[in-house]
């Protein structure tokens, strides 16, 4: 029986302690619909992003990989070109690999602006980013194409940056969007949540989640319980891996 990382036609995710992902069962799931018996989906759970060299050595077939946490900006110096996009990014979640190398792409902005636009109020103006890792600097970039002012909320705040425990209810009343991009609340830890003020909260704030497992975390359980309006990472994610899937194709 063929391995699955052997078929001719081979795909993957990088990071750490990934068994719970997304990607696996949605492209799985996607070969499946369209009868792509050629083509395989794995995870590749790397202990640290040096592995990640000997893992392109031993899939001769991979055509591309998706990239998750701990890794979208240090597998940038193992590639050997960015897209425009990604390098003003900064993070890479999306690596297509060809006969000219490996060239790093972000769908995480695209995912995000999709997920989001539909379900914005006009008085959800301003935005608070939780969290300062790769995954945050792909969400600024949206929000600056959208003419959303922001800040970074940091628990080591640099230059413009709060810090969580300067957040209180005149922040929280001016920047009505908050979203976590830290992996705080991800499963099975599903009862953390970032240290924010949440007594603050009103049914005019809007939090976005980028966790997704659970469905509803313990950051959107307490916008939920204030009728605030809140959204998982799901709808970002399907948008992000039907343009990584139009990238591998492209």
């Amino acid at each position: 029986m063929e391995k699955e990382g052997n078929k001719q036609n081979s795909f993957g995710l990088i990071g750490r302690n990934i068994s719970y992902s997304f990607s696996m069962a949605y492209f799985s799931k996607k070969f499946a619909a369209l009868q792509l018996k050629d083509h395989s989906y794995e995870n590749f759970d790397l202990e640290k992003i040096g592995d990640f060299e000997q893992l392109i050595k031993t899939h001769p077939h991979l055509r591309g990989l998706n990239v998750t946490i701990p890794y979208k900006e240090a597998i940038i110096p193992y590639l050997d070109s960015l897209h425009p996009e990604a390098d003003k990014i900064g993070a890479v979640n999306t690596i297509r690999v060809s006969k000219n190398g490996l060239m790093g792409y972000n769908t995480d902005a695209f995912g995000f602006k999709k997920a989001l636009e539909p379900l914005l109020k006009p008085y959800h103006k301003k935005a608070l980013i939780l969290g300062t890792g790769g995954a945050s600097k792909a969400i600024a970039f949206s929000l600056e194409e959208m003419d959303i002012p922001f800040k970074f909320v940091s628990r080591k705040p640099s230059g413009h940056q709060f810090g969580y425990s300067q957040l209180n209810c005149a922040i929280l009343e001016e920047f009505t969007v908050l979203i976590n991009c830290t992996p705080l609340g991800t499963f099975p830890a599903v009862a953390r949540k970032p240290d924010i003020p949440y007594e603050c909260i009103s049914p005019n704030h809007f939090l976005f989640d980028l966790i997704y497992n659970p469905e509803k975390t313990a950051f959107l359980a307490e916008g939920f319980k204030r009728a605030s309006a809140v959204s998982n990472g799901l709808k970002m994610l399907e948008f992000q891996a039907e343009k990584a899937w139009e990238i591998w194709n492209s």
